[in-house]
């Protein structure tokens, strides 16, 4: 079962925080500058997890994942200003 995050990071070190951005897009959606919201089944986040750990500097950096619960069921409630927000929706990827 997916689960829909958002993951939102404070990263001190641009070399950082650039392979941390990087590394988000192969997890999730780009939503803001230190934003992603990312539909992952169990094994994909603990990659993330673990991807993300290796990359932080611990004390340093703050990286927050917000977990909204089952992707398929979420409703949430957001308030956008400017652009839309829409949470991922489960889609086919041609590659």
């Amino acid at each position: 079962m997916e689960r829909l995050y958002i993951i939102c990071y404070d990263v001190t070190n641009p070399r950082r925080w650039r392979q941390l951005f990087k590394t988000m897009h192969g997890f999730g959606e780009w939503v803001q500058l230190s934003v992603f919201q990312c539909r992952l089944d169990r094994r994909r986040y603990v990659e993330m997890e673990a991807a993300l750990n290796t990359i932080i500097l611990h004390g340093k950096d703050h990286v927050l994942i917000l977990d909204l619960g089952p992707a398929d069921q979420v409703k949430p409630s957001v308030r956008s200003l400017g652009k839309p927000y829409e949470p991922l929706k489960r889609e086919a990827v041609i590659v």
